[in-house]
Parts: C-alpha cells; sequence; structure tokens
C-alpha cells in the first residue's frame, strides 16, 4: 500500500496540482492537521478523515504510516510537503512501517502562491526562513536572518507570528534594517488562496510595525526591489535597452 504526503497549496482546488489532485482520490483515509484536513473536506467531501492539532505531528504521521499498511493514505499538507512539511517527519520513521510506499507529491509553497499575489518579489535569489523556534532555536532563526541580510537576498518569511507570540516579526526586521535601508520595498499576503485573502506592499520601517497572524506570508525585498504599478518586482537584470 502507499502512502502520499500530499502538499495542496495554499488550500483551494485552484492551487492544487493535477498529481495532487489525482493522489487524493486514490486514497480512502485523509490524515492531516486539523485546519488543513477541512479544507480539504470541502473538496472531497466522501473520504474518511482524521486529524490532530498543532504540536501533534509524530501522532499524525505514525497513524498514517500505520494505516497505510492496509490500504493507500493521504497525509495532507499546507503548501509543498516537504517545506516546513510532513515528509521529512515521515522518512524518518519509515523504517517502522517498511512495508509502506511513501509518494512526496509537492505543492506550491507560499513563497511562490503569496509572491503571485503581490507581483515578482523573487527573481532573483531569495531565502524561505521560518520565524517559529518551537523546532530551531532563536539563536539560530536569528544568525539566518542576518546572514540572508547581509547577502542582500530577497527573504520569505513563514510563522511570522503566533498566538502566544506577536512579536516575532518586529524582531526579524530589526535585524534585517541592520543591513538594509528602511525604505526597502516589502509586502505581505494573509490568506493565501483562500477567503479573505489580503496584500499589502509597504516599507521595511512600517513592516516593523505591523500585526500579522499565522496565516501571513511576508516578502522582504532587496536592494533592487522597486515596486511598479502597485506591485512587488525584483528585477533580474536583463538589459532593457
Amino acid at each position: 500500500m502507499k502512502l502520499y504526503i500530499v502538499g495542496f497549496g495554499a488550500g483551494g482546488i485552484d492551487g492544487m496540482t493535477l498529481a495532487a489532485k489525482k493522489a487524493i482520490e486514490d486514497c480512502g483515509l485523509i490524515t492531516g492537521y486539523t485546519v488543513y484536513t477541512e479544507l480539504i473536506r470541502k473538496e472531497f467531501p466522501n473520504k474518511e478523515y482524521y486529524s490532530t492539532a498543532m504540536r501533534q505531528e509524530k501522532e499524525r504521521v505514525e497513524y498514517a504510516l500505520s494505516e497505510a499498511q492496509k490500504r493507500n493514505v493521504a497525509l495532507v499538507c499546507s503548501g509543498d510537503c516537504s517545506v516546513y512539511a510532513m515528509a521529512g517527519l515521515a522518512y524518518e520513521l519509515w523504517e517502522r512501517h517498511p512495508n509502506t510506499e511513501i509518494i512526496p507529491v509537492a505543492g506550491v509553497t507560499a513563497a511562490l502562491s503569496g509572491g503571485a499575489v503581490l507581483g515578482a518579489p523573487l527573481t532573483n535569489d531569495f531565502a524561505v526562513i521560518s520565524l517559529s523556534d518551537l523546532l530551531t532555536p532563536r539563536e539560530k532563526i536569528e544568525k539566518r536572518l542576518e546572514c540572508a541580510a547581509m547577502a542582500d537576498m530577497c527573504v520569505a518569511l513563514y510563522n511570522p507570528a503566533s498566538k502566544k507570540k506577536t512579536d516575532h516579526l518586529k524582531w526579524a526586521c530589526e535585524i534585517m534594517l541592520r543591513y538594509k535601508s528602511p525604505d526597502t520595498v516589502c509586502g505581505y499576503v494573509r490568506n493565501i488562496g483562500r477567503d479573505g485573502e489580503e496584500s499589502c506592499v509597504l516599507t521595511l520601517a512600517e513592516l516593523a510595525d505591523t500585526q500579522v497572524d499565522m496565516f501571513t506570508t511576508v516578502f522582504i525585498g532587496c536592494a533592487e526591489t522597486k515596486v511598479i504599478c502597485g506591485k512587488m518586482v525584483t528585477p533580474r537584470g536583463y538589459r532593457l535597452e
């Protein structure tokens, strides 16, 4: 039997790849974080579902691997299955369930789908950094932010806030401001591809005082990033003459 680790994109059927849709259709059981299974349930109402809350990832993956020894199972992840998602953990636990075949199914991660909403912020080199310190020490996150800022890379920030920690983004912007101009073009997108989607293009100085939530993806530009017709654009460097 098979365990599909499915990245389903932003949450709606429009952002899901054909491969993701086919994999889910091939499974009798859909497992995942509760918020994500509820998004999927709207499109696949006749499937069996098993979900767990935040911080119960190991239990969720163990259950999916166990069930996949009897039938095809889809373990769903928002965005891509390998970007801050479950594919890595599934492989780590795989040796306990050797009769299960794991098949990762890539999806469109928020850096790409959110970037498309804002314009073209990631046309040149960029970094993706999560501000969540649940699994990564804060000191390591700070070093990564600092190095990206020193290199003048565009940066996509995941998990810029949580219910308990609302100061992560301000802290990250303060690190960026050590090396980047306060006028650096930035942007954010909330609820990418879902009801209530909203976006904004603003400066790094303004971003530092902006309140966001865990469903927001933040983009910090480089020195070349500019605003063109209200869109956030990082030129690749093509000659326009």
